[in-house]
């Protein structure tokens, strides 16, 4: 694996392939939520790759079997259960959306978990979908760490190191989308901020991260970003063309409001089905115009100031 990776480090910086800081071919993740089947495989490995702390007590949560809760210090990946009232629309059928089916059933509902009520209606469907943080290329979280915690690598991910952070908190309220969060202060490394890291341990010694390498079917690809970001095209265009309702990229466009994620997906319905923010904005891109406004209203305080001053002279 490890000479693979060189190999194709190697073959895409030749190609003038995308790059991390540093000059390296970046890497990320793809998530195609139409193959997921919420088994959970990718959080369990998560947790035990990362010796991360229990995240609740255990019961499921109103949000169907989602027992997780959210993304958070203590779960840097969390897979959705979103069920949907569905009607008498057509589904395609597996062969038409190229979909592997682990199970018995020899006609499986082809996205998500659809259940065909009666006359063919469709009483729901479950939307499945394995969030992680976006590693974007313009990360606020790392734009407003005042103490150098977090640090971009040569994989093009963003990193906490948990012995430089000083729990100050300025990256959970700069992220918008809410993945990084601090730790429980009686919890190894409670008090500071954390987050995914892309198993970066695993990267820098040839390895996929630990939530890829153990998916069952593929939902979560990882890899070269830009050959990533073609493969995950060329899904969406066959699920379009399948007539699959919804299908869509998800932070796949570097001109977006973070420069592109280093993290993206394949959704079959709107961003904010799934509690994803549609347009999401690095904050400190607002940064010059905030000081602009700012600036502008302390000179118009001091001229009204001034102007009354000098209207009480006279």
């Amino acid at each position: 694996m490890i000479r693979e990776l060189r190999e194709e480090t190697e073959l895409l910086n030749a190609d003038g392939g995308p790059t991390a800081r540093g000059g390296e071919v970046r890497y990320g993740f793809f998530t195609d939520t139409s193959v997921c089947i919420g088994c959970k495989a990718c959080e369990v490995a998560c947790k035990e790759w990362n010796a991360l702390p229990e995240s609740r007590r255990g019961d499921v949560t109103s949000r169907s079997l989602d027992n997780t809760g959210d993304l958070g210090a203590n779960a840097w990946r969390h897979v959705a259960f979103i069920e949907q009232l569905g009607g008498p629309e057509p589904q395609p059928t597996a062969e038409q959306v190229g979909l592997e089916w682990f199970g018995d059933d020899p006609q499986p509902p082809p996205v998500g978990a659809s259940h065909p009520g009666p006359a063919g209606v469709v009483d729901f469907r479950w939307l499945m979908a394995s969030d992680v943080c976006k590693h974007c290329s313009e990360a606020a979280c790392l734009e407003v760490c005042p103490t150098g915690a977090l640090f971009a690598t040569e994989f093009g991910t963003v990193v906490v190191q948990d012995d430089v952070c000083n729990g100050c908190g300025y990256c959970v309220t700069a992220c918008p989308f809410g993945v990084i969060a601090r730790r429980e202060g009686n919890l190894p490394g409670g008090g500071g901020a954390h987050k995914c890291t892309l198993c970066y341990d695993r990267l820098r010694s040839g390895q996929q991260p630990a939530c890829a390498a153990a998916c069952p079917t593929d939902s979560i690809q990882f890899g070269p970003l830009e050959e990533l970001r073609q493969r995950a095209r060329a899904r969406r265009d066959a699920l379009v063309a399948a007539e699959v309702p919804g299908a869509q990229l998800y932070g796949d466009d570097p001109g977006d409001g973070v420069g592109g994620f280093g993290a993206f997906f394949l959704l079959l319905d709107e961003p904010e089905v799934y509690g994803l923010p549609p347009d999401p904005v690095t904050p400190t891109r607002r940064l010059a115009r905030m000081w602009g406004a700012a600036a502008a209203a302390g000179a118009a305080l001091v001229a009204g100031v001034a102007a009354a001053f000098a209207g009480g002279r006279a």
